[in-house]
């Protein structure tokens, strides 16, 4: 069996899904290592050592300003070159919750012109309100995230009150639609869902755009969802696991295809 590849899961400011997203990691077979960001400021710990950057979720400066634009400044002035040089060798950086506000505040998801600015974004939820529930999503076929590759739904919860989808104009919607860059919808709760629905409100928490719950960049490498996947590794993190109405194969096998394009460096 070949060396584990080592991922680092990032900590500090208010991330605080750390140590359930590093367990579902290991899980499926990494050395996955929770870093704080000061060790990266401070060289203590070297980006370019690790085969794949996991920002997990939490609420990073108390999304101050809005969801992960803070944490995506800091990452921007601090140890932005770092992320630049690890981007481009296609390496997995991956975002959850806030970490995928993060991403796309930072410019690096879509990324469509590869210029690095905010062309989505992550708001207010159609409800008004905090969503704090379990819901499905389908994953994209023809989609170019390496992370969806064989998962056919993901059954997870969301928690958050900025997760709703939207990008900058129809242009940017179109596009993003016609490069597969999509890579999770939300669904009804059998991961079914029929060509061009909106599954609507609960399915749809947040009210995102064409109902997306997780996109990637060109490459497919890197990518960012809302939902919450590693809370559903287990079929006893499940609210009705006890009636045998438990779905863990979608998010186990994200977490390993995670790993395996880790394990490509």
């Amino acid at each position: 069996m070949g060396e584990k590849p080592k991922i680092l899961v990032l900590e500090g400011f208010g991330l605080n899904c750390e140590k359930e997203t590093a367990f579902a990691l290991k899980e499926m077979g990494a050395d996955a290592r929770i870093v704080h960001f000061y060790k990266l400021q401070t060289r203590r710990e070297k980006l370019e050592e690790y085969s794949a950057f996991v920002i997990p979720g939490g609420w990073s400066f108390g999304d101050d300003i809005a969801g992960g634009k803070v944490l995506a400044n800091r990452i921007k002035y601090r140890i932005g070159e770092q992320v630049k040089k690890f981007r481009e060798q296609e390496k997995p950086i991956v975002g959850i919750c806030n970490g995928f506000q993060m991403l796309v505040k930072l410019g690096i998801l879509p990324d469509l012109d590869g210029e690095g600015k905010q062309e989505v974004t992550l708001t207010n939820n159609a409800s008004g309100k905090f969503e704090d529930r379990w819901i499905a999503m389908k994953a994209e076929k023809k989609s170019r995230c390496a992370y969806a590759k064989g998962v056919d739904y993901i059954s997870a919860p969301v928690r958050h009150g900025e997760g709703r989808f939207i990008a900058r104009d129809g242009k940017v919607l179109q596009r993003i639609e016609e490069m597969g860059l999509v890579a999770f919808r939300y669904s009804h709760a059998d991961g079914e869902r029929k060509e061009g629905e909106s599954v609507g409100y609960p399915k749809n928490p947040n009210g995102a755009h064409n109902d997306i719950a997780g996109i990637c960049d060109e490459s497919g490498k890197v990518f960012g969802m809302m939902p919450h996947p590693e809370c559903s590794i287990f079929q006893w993190q499940c609210p009705h696991f006890r009636k045998g109405e438990a779905h863990v194969k979608g998010s186990r096998k994200f977490y390993e295809n995670i790993v395996k394009e880790a394990g490509k460096f």
